[in-house]
């Protein structure tokens, strides 16, 4: 079965940066993609990220493209998020996910409704 457990996440300053881990067990990284995804106070919960299986194509939200940054490492079978230049409005809870396999990612990365593994969470909080 597949899990993911997410650690990471805490306080820091504007313009400090974070990094959060997703490390996947029941499954390997060449097979399964993951997506980020935060729930900020007020709004739905947005996908903001995500990396593809197996080649590492790499898709990014407009709110957070050019500040933050996923990668994985296959071996460990982690991904990470690297948040840079944080802002109080990135402040929220933050989760990664495994979608159903072979899902066209390009298309459907950003909506949660296809992804069925899911972290457990990790709060992130932007303040002075």
């Amino acid at each position: 079965q597949v899990q993911v457990v997410q650690s990471g996440g805490g306080l820091v300053q504007p313009g400090g940066s974070l990094r959060l881990s997703c490390a996947v067990s029941g499954a390997t990284l060449n097979r399964y993609d993951i997506g980020w995804f935060r729930r900020v106070p007020g709004k739905e919960r947005e996908g903001i990220s995500a990396i593809s299986a197996g080649d590492g194509v790499k898709y990014y939200a407009d709110s957070v493209k050019g500040r933050f940054t996923v990668s994985k490492d296959n071996a460990k079978n982690t991904v990470y998020l690297q948040m840079n230049n944080l802002e109080p409005e990135d402040t929220g809870v933050y989760y990664c996910a495994a979608p159903t396999p072979d899902m066209d990612l390009s298309a459907f990365w950003p909506f949660e409704i296809y992804y069925d593994y899911w972290g457990q969470g990790a709060q992130v909080t932007v303040s002075s």
